[in-house]
């Protein structure tokens, strides 16, 4: 017996995209300031390590935070 899929994609639903970009936010500045805790009994490569993923972290709440004024500005459209 031989099934047909429905093989269209589901519609875009971006009604909740701020939200969940703000939780990612969040998210990343709970990590950030764990690994800054971590950092005060780490070894000096440790910490370095932890820096390093910081400026990342940092890098990307940046490009979460555009990302909101982006769907923001969709949404008032």
């Amino acid at each position: 017996m031989e099934r047909h899929q429905n093989n269209r994609p589901k519609p875009d639903d971006r009604s909740d995209n701020v939200e969940k970009l703000q939780d990612m936010v969040h998210d990343t500045i709970e990590n950030m300031d764990e690994a800054e805790e971590r950092m005060e009994f780490a070894p000096e490569h440790e910490k370095k390590q932890i820096r390093r993923k910081n400026q990342r972290r940092e890098e990307a709440i940046e490009g979460f935070r555009d990302e909101i004024k982006d769907e923001y500005r969709n949404q008032m459209e």
